[in-house]
């Protein structure tokens, strides 16, 4: 058995993906890397840049030892994310209540006498 570690270049709060598959093909001159494997009976194929590929081994440990690695990183800074994205929720709320605040305020001098507002008139 063989395990991949691939870059997940369209996605990023998942920045990798692992699997584990029975075959590879594979050659000098190629970008890809072909990946067989068996679904329901099926023989498929999934091509995938040799560049989006982090690790190819038939070492399970070592696939298992980097995996635990990377996921330790990703949950790390997905704290961070989740922490930023409560701040930015917090200041959203924060920013209208000031903003409608500011404009309640004007709309009770609006229609004062040194306002040049025309709503007034109608």
């Amino acid at each position: 058995m063989y395990y991949v570690i691939k870059k997940n270049i369209d996605n990023p709060t998942s920045c990798f993906m692992g699997f584990s598959v029975p075959k590879y093909i594979v050659t000098k001159g190629s970008d890809n890397v072909i990946f067989e494997f068996k679904k329901d009976g099926k023989v498929t194929r999934k091509w995938i840049k040799k560049g989006e590929i982090v690790l190819l081994t038939d070492d399970k440990e070592f696939f298992i030892k980097t995996m635990d690695q990377f996921k330790s990183v990703e949950a790390t800074q997905q704290k961070l994310i989740n922490e930023a994205q409560a701040k930015l929720e917090q200041s959203m709320v924060e920013f209208t209540e000031n903003v409608n605040t500011e404009i309640d305020k004007f709309e009770e001098i609006r229609d004062s006498t040194d306002v040049p507002c025309i709503l007034k008139d109608f």
